[in-house]
């Protein structure tokens, strides 16, 4: 059974584990920077960023293109971003009738340019349907940021720019992807024009 003092304890012993891992987000920011500046030439270049992943990847997905095109904190133009995890027929359609390894690639196929950014996100950074995805867009002349773990990938390797959380756990690379995801925002919108 529960009690407040195992609560309290397991809870501090989270936020310590948590508080390591953002300390260790000052090694990321070179390509926070890198990523900041790619991103900002897309705009600069009349693009978008096409923000994808899976489940807990797919939230973040969803939140930083609303926190773009609506706003993050000042009122201002709409910044162009979509989602590819949104569209339910489009997704159940490619799953259903090609293969759920290509539920983003068919979307990047028929809605990127080359002036756009693919914001591919995903812990493990090995996740199939979104580096097919990426691959796609490289061949249109996308260039990639990617938000992995700490851990080596293949996706952190054919992107331009990888931000790679410092943390071997899910749960805390995932939230310190909100984290650097919410800074980059910021950015964004703080230079948006």
């Amino acid at each position: 059974m529960f009690n407040s003092n195992s609560i309290e304890r397991d809870f501090g012993k989270y936020i310590k584990e948590h508080s390591i891992a953002v300390s260790k987000l000052y090694k990321c920011i070179p390509d926070i920077y890198n990523a900041i500046e790619l991103i900002n030439h897309c705009y600069e270049s009349k693009g978008k960023v096409l923000f994808f992943g899976n489940g807990g990847s797919a939230a973040d997905s969803q939140h930083l293109a609303a926190e773009l095109v609506g706003r993050y904190k000042k009122n201002r133009k709409a910044i162009s971003a979509i989602a590819l995890t949104t569209d339910s027929s489009i997704i159940t359609a490619v799953a259903n009738d090609m293969h759920f390894n290509k539920i983003f690639q068919r979307q990047v196929e028929g809605l990127a340019n080359s002036n756009d950014i693919l914001f591919a996100i995903s812990t493990s950074g090995e996740s199939i349907n979104v580096i097919n995805a990426v691959k796609a867009g490289k061949k249109i002349g996308c260039k990639v940021v990617s938000l992995t773990g700490a851990k080596k990938s293949l996706l952190a390797k054919i992107s331009d720019v990888s931000i790679k959380a410092p943390s071997y756990d899910v749960n805390h690379i995932q939230e310190l992807h909100t984290l650097i995801g919410h800074f980059i925002c910021e950015i964004i919108e703080k230079n948006y024009k």
